[in-house]
């Protein structure tokens, strides 16, 4: 039971992020009339150095992002795989923590390999003839939509007779809010990500209370809550089920210890498990001498944290492309660090 209580709070907690975002992607994209989606998308090397950016912030929470980015259709599939490649999700907090000199550089480095890596990316898709997401309609700008926000008696009016959508909306976020500042889910200290949380939740709440019901209706419940959220919230939650219950039944570090003369291949294959944890094996060797920096540079950019989980419930086939990518570049460039003996 306490397995399955883990996964689904930590599912919750990537559905409630993944969720705010896409509702603020499409709200800020109605505010500028359509512009941001301009910003982003913008040039493909401009996603590229978001995307990398994004994914080198340590945590979750940058790759969780572009996630949402790319689902939306505001970025390419080169620009998801440059986050993927760059991120190492929380074991980057581990990294600053016991090297930080070695992590910033590493983290620079990974950030080159996101922008340069994307290039090759979207060149070998493009010979495949993949399609990325063309936003499936949702940032369509309606005639309605430039009343997307109510007026300070049209929100008091609306608030004494809510819709069942909006009463629905305003339950859940006030929930989330609740349990993140009790710290029921999400981080248990009061840092940057907890504080990030609490805050998208405030703003959820506030668009939620504030936006049109056509906007409501239309952008928020029929596309996002209808969509997309019960299916991030179910391969969220069975994600971090096979997890925690692989991780409870089956010791990958102490494998990983008797078998190191496979340690680079095996560090490599282990970064496809969409979690930090068996990561953090190789940042604790690595600190105490025992790998070189080939095995650690290889695991960080196969690896990405729970980054990928948000994707599965878009696309198996893009989550399994990515990874494919991740581990082929992470082969290459590992290797080849290998045999220059670092």
């Amino acid at each position: 039971m306490e397995i399955i209580s883990h996964s689904f709070n930590h599912g919750l907690m990537v559905t409630s992020f993944v969720f705010v975002m896409m509702m603020l992607i499409d709200y800020m994209n109605v505010l500028t009339a359509g512009r941001l989606t301009g910003v982003i998308k913008g040039g493909r090397f401009r996603q590229y150095v978001i995307a990398s950016f994004l994914g080198v912030i340590p945590g979750c929470l940058g790759a969780f992002m572009v996630v949402s980015f790319y689902v939306r259709g505001l970025v390419s599939f080169g620009a998801l795989a440059a986050a993927m490649l760059a991120t190492s999700g929380d074991a980057s907090f581990v990294m600053f923590g016991l090297f930080p000199k070695k992590a910033l550089i590493i983290h620079g480095l990974l950030f080159v390999v996101g922008v340069c890596g994307a290039f090759i990316v979207d060149k070998m898709m493009k010979k495949f003839k993949w399609r990325d997401p063309c936003d499936c309609g949702a940032c369509a700008i309606h005639v309605e939509d430039h009343q997307y926000s109510l007026g300070i008696k049209e929100i008091f009016t609306v608030l004494k007779r809510l819709s069942f959508s909006r009463f629905l909306l305003i339950a859940l976020f006030v929930f989330f809010l609740y349990t993140f500042i009790t710290g029921a889910l999400g981080p248990q200290e009061w840092g940057w990500e907890r504080w990030s949380f609490v805050s998208l939740m405030s703003i959820a709440l506030f668009i939620v209370g504030t936006v049109s019901e056509h906007y409501l209706h239309e952008h928020i419940w029929e596309h996002i809550v209808k969509k997309h959220l019960w299916r991030i919230l179910l391969w969220s939650f069975f994600a971090f089920l096979l997890i925690e219950t692989g991780s409870t039944f089956f010791n990958l570090e102490v494998f990983v210890k008797n078998h190191l003369v496979y340690v680079l291949l095996i560090a490599a294959l282990v970064g496809i498990i969409p979690d930090s944890g068996p990561h953090l094996i190789f940042v604790i060797m690595f600190f105490k001498g025992i790998i070189p920096f080939s095995v650690l540079f290889t695991s960080c950019i196969v690896q990405d944290g729970h980054g990928i989980i948000p994707l599965l419930s878009h696309s198996v086939k893009a989550s399994i492309w990515v990874k494919l990518f991740n581990l082929a570049i992470g082969l290459v460039i590992g290797y080849g660090l290998y045999l220059m003996g670092l």
